[in-house]
């Protein structure tokens, strides 16, 4: 990426305070592939502002059928002393081009391209030989925030760039397959043989879409966002996407080490049924949280798990008082491990 383009940022959807800047990532069969990286750029008097992350910078990352589009959690941050960042994914939210399948890609890994050149652009390029790898040429420390597909994601990519990150705080991280570990081992096959044969078939679709109306506030939930974007019922799943993910919840399964303190939140209980409940609108409807919480004691040496009651499966996206349980939880561990003083 040039110069100029590092430079090229322009005013968001979101509104007043938020810019985002277009990361070229080259082309692939369906043309033209992006990411988008997001800034938070809060009033001058409360920039940089003393707090428990303050000296730090945030990377966020959206999960599946997903992309960013909650200024309170860049607030959070914002207010914590942080810079705060999001990166809409190649084929996600502001980064879907005319023509591209929603959200497909073969393998997590690809995904380093935009997370890098993400960083790039925040000035947490390659480490130089100088300064520790977590606070790059920035000299300030990196927190990765992840939501779903993309805490699994990150998490991957941490263990694969070990050092480059400080902290990373998972919000119900896509760890494990819903069917859990045999469950996945015995579809893995042949989900596998038809991402070699019919990549792009559609898979049927699971999604009733109960989660939306626990989310969008034209129905039970208090967001506003746009829907093609985040669908009522999700993207449509392909079979080498698939075994992308799964092959991502095999190496979590392994045991990998991020190489860094980590903390996971996630909600109380789960609810996985075909009826709507009113339960749903208080727990997670699309992992088994018991499962993840196992799961991320896979992840390396040093993690804490906060199972929050009533939080839905986007804990940021719960009702107001889950949620400042959250932001409570996250500012009491950044107390005590302090990764903006490392």
């Amino acid at each position: 990426m040039s110069e100029n383009d590092r430079t090229e940022w322009r005013p968001d959807v979101l509104g007043e305070h938020f810019e985002q800047l277009t990361l070229p990532l080259g082309r692939d069969s369906e043309g033209e592939v992006v990411a988008t990286l997001v800034r938070h750029r809060p009033p001058r008097r409360l920039r940089l502002k003393p707090g428990p992350a303050s000296g730090a910078d945030v990377l966020y990352v959206h999960g599946w059928s997903d992309y960013f589009f909650n200024p309170e959690l860049a607030e959070y941050w914002s207010n914590a002393g942080a810079r705060f960042f999001a990166l809409d994914l190649r084929k996600y939210g502001r980064s879907l081009r005319p023509g591209q399948t929603p959200g497909f890609i073969t393998d997590l890994a690809d995904y380093d391209a935009d997370i890098g050149a993400a960083l790039d652009a925040m000035g947490h390029g390659a480490p130089d030989a100088v300064l520790p790898a977590s606070t790059a040429s920035t000299g300030r420390p990196l927190i990765l925030l992840g939501h779903s597909t993309g805490g699994l994601t990150l998490s991957l990519w941490a263990a694969r760039h070990r050092g480059r990150a400080a902290a990373l705080v998972l919000n119900s991280p896509w760890l494990e397959f819903q069917a859990s570990r045999v469950g996945r081992e015995a579809l893995a096959p042949v989900i596998g043989w038809g991402a070699k044969v019919t990549p792009l078939a559609p898979l049927p679709n699971v999604d009733l879409g109960f989660y939306t109306r626990t989310v969008a506030k034209e129905q039970d939930g208090e967001w506003e966002y746009n829907h093609e974007w985040r669908p009522a019922r999700g993207f449509t799943t392909h079979p080498a996407w698939l075994t992308a993910v799964l092959a991502g919840h095999a190496t979590v399964a392994a045991r990998i080490d991020v190489g860094a303190p980590v903390l996971t939140l996630l909600s109380k209980r789960s609810t996985l049924q075909a009826r709507w409940d009113p339960a749903m609108a208080s727990s997670d409807i699309v992992l088994v949280v018991d499962e993840v919480a196992e799961r991320t004691l896979r992840l390396g040496q040093t993690g804490a798990v906060t199972r929050i009651d009533g939080a839905l499966h986007d804990v940021f996206l719960s009702r107001k008082p889950v949620r400042a349980a959250a932001y409570a939880a996250i500012t009491q561990w950044l107390c005590g491990y302090a990764p903006h003083r490392r």
